[in-house]
């Protein structure tokens, strides 16, 4: 029986043509947008007979496969008795640099589509002819070939024979994944109570390719049960593959935790971690040009060699595995994650390689999307984290330094334009240095876009970009700017902040479910989960449900005797911070002094928490404490929780704060985590961006105060409070701060097992 494989002309060029070197060196983010009108343009100047974006398809045998080859040609031209296929490419770089052999990925799409259109019209020659444009200075230039039929086709067989070693390893890869995942079984003892429901709501989501908002408790093991079923609909062919996105570092690890534990099970599937670039990288500085980097430089000479490598010897692709093969190749560890992620059967990431509009993985098509599920983490972390994907900002104080650094340039109007309009800006604010609108500022993007053009001629020009970091940081920004305000409608504002001479101008999406819907509705399955998807009509209506979406809450598997909750109905208002801060260090004290343990405290801020902190150790100096700083990097982090230990003969306190990096995602099983203290309901600061959203839902018929404050707070509580019970064998005590706690709005959002409480 043949083998089908079933791949695009382009994808067919690029793996046996693609060579070079990774070079970022400034390359216009207008390419893509730019490019399209490039193609428009010149495929406008064609005749009424010419046809422009044809689909064309051929069957190629070899080796027992068929490839089933397809693609988009630009143009076919017809010319008195000729025939030319065209094949337009747009680009940031100057066209003198460009000469008729300077790419042969171009020739080699040309002459497959010319091939094409040869054997279906039964032509004998071919013309090819490849059409540059220069997307800033809208130039061309223009190359032309001739063919007979017979050097068509034996080129074509020669690019099969040459993808033939690749489409073989990811056959038999997809034939070993579909066997090993029938075999499957779920990779612990038992389900538990509750998990079996949840991961059958899971499968049947993904089965009828619907979305699904599913609130399931901490503990339950949410991660497995979201990917065993997803792994079963890939090996039954209802998916290709998954992403799992997540906000944080350490629920990456968990989501590989999991990988690796079918692994060990005989699951045999390449699921790929994508880590930020400026993590990974191999040198001092995150560089990507080839004369500064040895991991740049030819990189696509070698890329194909470690492709075939890696999928050869490796299924569970991590961090570590990647660094290591990169190292083997002479490979940069991000741009080798990014090209395997490609044809991964799964890709753990964050949120915004999918949702943002400025780094979202533009590589995978749409046709990939429709096959492809997702699978989003602590989805009640995407509400803010959209919120700013779909949001742009610029400061003056940018345009002034440019100014005064490219005085003399044809830059210099653009950018003094802008400078002045921040001027009149400043002046419209009012006493408190505010200004906020329902309306984009149309005069001003029109201004952008006009810094921009200038900026891009100004960055193409051979030059050290280190030399004009902030023209290069300004620039990026100001796409930004621009994109966000094409999506610009009536759940934005724009607001202007001044502070001194600085002004800040930012475009903020209020409501991101319009957004966020509208990019997962073309993936083929979605499944937002958390253990505090609560209230549940809030966060459906945050992230863009639907009527038809589905819904499940899976209650806590844990008996309430595991867990005593205590309220002490303390105020901590900002005004009565100082007044209440002692009786809490006097509970603490004399909570660690009962119950000798491991605990957490958690701060609504820093500042709160440090003052607590130097008069708990001063008044306790024999009880150990710890303490979450600022910006702690990831060995801080990891020493932090190693702190918490198994069997300790010495009670620890853990000094953190409210939505921080310690009060989710956190695993601190058995007695490492004997008690969780919250302060406060979590509100977030009063600022002109929450009171803008309370504004907003109150006009929309929602309790605005509710969307912006309340809903927000308690999320980080029932997070923080979550760390305690991780398995059925775990007990401690929670004690909530706040007098708040005791009032009815309150007591409803907190979950039913903490509704047995007593008052301290």
């Amino acid at each position: 029986m043949r083998t089908e494989i079933k791949l695009s002309v382009r994808s067919l060029v690029e793996y046996v043509f693609r060579s070079g070197s990774i070079d970022n060196k400034f390359r216009t983010v207008t390419t893509l947008t730019e490019g399209t009108k490039a193609h428009k343009a010149i495929q406008s100047t064609y005749n009424e007979h010419d046809q422009k974006e044809l689909f064309l398809k051929t069957e190629i045998e070899h080796e027992e496969m068929l490839f089933m080859i397809e693609g988009r040609c630009d143009g076919v031209i017809f010319r008195d008795d000729t025939i030319l296929i065209d094949e337009i490419k747009s680009t940031s770089r100057d066209l003198n640099g460009i000469e008729e052999d300077t790419s042969p990925v171009h020739w080699a799409q040309a002459k497959v589509y010319a091939y094409m259109y040869a054997k279906n019209h039964d032509l004998k020659k071919m013309n090819v002819q490849l059409t540059y444009v220069q997307v800033v200075t809208e130039e061309q230039k223009q190359f032309q070939k001739s063919f007979t039929f017979q050097e068509l086709e034996r080129f074509v067989k020669d690019l099969v024979k040459d993808y033939t070693p690749y489409a073989s390893l990811l056959h038999n890869h997809r034939n070993l994944r579909d066997q090993s995942i029938k075999e499957l079984q779920f990779p612990f003892e038992k389900y538990r109570e509750g998990q079996r429901k949840f991961a059958g709501a899971i499968y049947k989501t993904i089965s009828e390719e619907k979305t699904i908002f599913a609130n399931a408790p901490t503990g339950i093991g949410k991660t497995i049960s979201t990917i065993f079923p997803a792994v079963k609909a890939i090996g039954e062919g209802k998916l290709e593959r998954m992403f799992y996105l997540t906000a944080k570092t350490i629920t990456r690890q968990t989501a590989e935790e999991a990988f690796s534990q079918m692994k060990n099970k005989g699951l045999c599937m390449s699921a790929v971690t994508i880590t930020a670039k400026d993590k990974v990288c191999f040198k001092e500085e995150t560089r990507c040009q080839k004369d500064y980097c040895e991991f740049a430089n030819g990189y696509y000479d070698r890329i194909n060699e470690a492709f075939l490598d890696i999928f050869s010897n490796e299924t569970f692709i991590n961090r570590a595995t990647i660094e290591t093969y990169s190292r083997k190749h002479t490979l940069c560890p991000f741009e080798f994650s990014l090209d395997l992620a490609f044809v991964a059967d799964a890709i753990i990431c964050d949120y915004n390689y999918i949702f943002d509009p400025k780094v979202s993985l533009k590589r995978f098509f749409d046709e990939h999307k429709k096959s492809t599920a997702l699978l989003i983490d602590e989805a009640h972390n995407l509400v803010d984290r959209a919120r700013e994907m779909f949001s742009a900002e610029l400061h003056k104080s940018s345009f002034l330094t440019l100014k005064r650094e490219y005085k003399g340039t044809k830059l210099y109007d653009s950018i003094n334009k802008i400078n002045k309009y921040f001027i009149e800006v400043r002046k419209k604010c009012s006493d408190k240095g505010q200004l906020v609108s329902k309306n984009v500022e149309e005069d001003l993007v029109e201004l952008i876009e006009e810094f921009v053009h200038h900026a891009e001629i100004e960055l193409l020009q051979p030059t050290k970009l280190d030399e004009q970091a902030l023209l290069v940081d300004t620039y990026f920004a100001s796409t930004g700017f621009v994109r966000i305000a094409n999506l610009f409608d009536e759940r934005y504002v724009t607001y202007v902040e001044v502070e001194k001479s600085e002004v800040l101008l930012k475009m903020f999406c209020l409501d991101p479910s319009h957004l966020l819907q509208q990019v997962s509705k073309k993936f083929h399955s979605t499944i937002y989960f958390s253990a505090t998807l609560l209230p549940l009509s809030y966060f459906l209506n945050m992230l863009g449900g639907t009527p038809e979406d589905y819904t499940i809450s899976i209650p806590s598997p844990f008996a309430k005797k595991q867990t005593e909750v205590f309220i002490q109905p303390l105020s901590t208002r900002y005004h009565d911070r100082d007044h209440t801060k002692k009786p809490i260090i006097e509970m603490l004290g004399s909570l660690v002094s009962k119950r000798q343990g491991n605990y957490l405290i958690f701060f609504p801020s820093y500042k709160y928490m440090k003052s607590v902190y130097e008069e708990f150790t001063a008044m306790f100096p024999t009880i150990s404490t710890i303490t979450q700083n600022h910006s702690m990097s990831e060995d801080e982090r990891e020493q932090f929780l190693l702190a918490f230990k198994e069997g300790s003969t010495e009670s620890l306190i853990g000094f953190a704060v409210l939505g921080g990096i310690f009060s989710e995602g956190v695993d601190l099983k058995g007695d490492r985590l004997n008690g969780v203290i919250v302060v406060g309901v979590g509100l977030p600061q009063l600022c002109l961006e929450r009171n803008v959203i309370k504004d907003y839902f109150q006009e929309t018929g929602k309790n605005g105060y509710d969307y912006a404050y309340v809903f927000p707070g308690m999320n980080k509580v029932l997070q923080a409070g979550g760390r305690l019970i991780r398995s059925e064998e775990d007990t401690g005590i929670i004690v909530l701060v706040d007098d708040r706690f005791l009032t009815q709005k309150y007591q409803e959002l907190l979950p039913e097992e903490w509704r047995e409480f007593e008052r301290v």
